[in-house]
Parts: C-alpha cells; sequence; structure tokens
C-alpha cells in the first residue's frame, strides 16, 4: 500500500503523526497503515489525549489525523485548539458527519485537509505523505 506514498528521508518531526479516533479499530488501522509507511505514530482517544500529545513540545508531530466527533469533543474547537498549540503541524480532519460547510469552516481554520469516512487507508496514507511533505514543524 505504501510503495508510492512511503516517506524519504524524513525528519523527527515530520515522520510523527498523531492518529486522534475514540473508535479503537479505525484508530488502530491508521495506525498500521502509516506505521507501514515508515511513520512513527502515535495514537490518542479522545480531545483531552490529543492535546496531552500535541503540548509535549519536545515531541512535535508533522501531521495530526483528527477525528470530529469526539467523547469530549464534537465541534470545531478541538481544530483550534490543536492549531493554536502546534501551528506548524499539518491537520487532517476525518468524520463520518462531514457536510460542505463543515470541511469548508475546517480549512479556512487552518485544517490541511478533510476526508469523509469510510475512506481507503492508501488514500489516508497519500495524503498523510503529502501534508508531511508540506510541513514544517
Amino acid at each position: 500500500m505504501c510503495s508510492q506514498a512511503r516517506i524519504a528521508e524524513p525528519n523527527e518531526s515530520q515522520a510523527r503523526i498523531l492518529v486522534v479516533d475514540d473508535e479503537p479499530l479505525i484508530r488502530w488501522s491508521i495506525a498500521e497503515a502509516l506505521s507501514d509507511c515508515g511513520y512513527t505514530v502515535v495514537e490518542a482517544g479522545t480531545g483531552r489525549a490529543a492535546i496531552q500529545e500535541a503540548s509535549d513540545a519536545s515531541r512535535p508531530f508533522g501531521v495530526i489525523v483528527l477525528d470530529l466527533r469526539l467523547p469530549d469533543s464534537d465541534n470545531l474547537s478541538l481544530l483550534r485548539r490543536l492549531r493554536s498549540l502546534a501551528p506548524g503541524t499539518r491537520i487532517i480532519l476525518m468524520t463520518a458527519h462531514g457536510t460542505g460547510e463543515v470541511a469548508e469552516e475546517a480549512r479556512a481554520l487552518g485544517a490541511y485537509g478533510f476526508v469523509n469516512k469510510p475512506f481507503e487507508l492508501s488514500a489516508m496514507a497519500s495524503l498523510v505523505t503529502e501534508a508531511s511533505r508540506a510541513s514544517i514543524a
């Protein structure tokens, strides 16, 4: 799946990806696909955990893959918070409840990309690679 999407000589921050989703199987699937592409993946199941990970300045992320609806966050406020904590990090928002308006607002808030669930893992890996290459943390 990753032969074309494999990252080439990433620096530490570009190669670190935070995957935030409250559904363990989805989170694990994305993490495994990205790990197979050569990324170091950290997982978080809540908005609070995502904020804690992003706040750790000694361990920057190149990309955050963020679910819109989490047990402790179901709007774009978490995206806003993560953008302020990690302004150099690219954020890809994913949701099963997306509309054109939500996607437009997410992009206005600085989201790098917007993906509707379900999606192909290979497409997510390609988008993360694109975002990672564009990211300068």
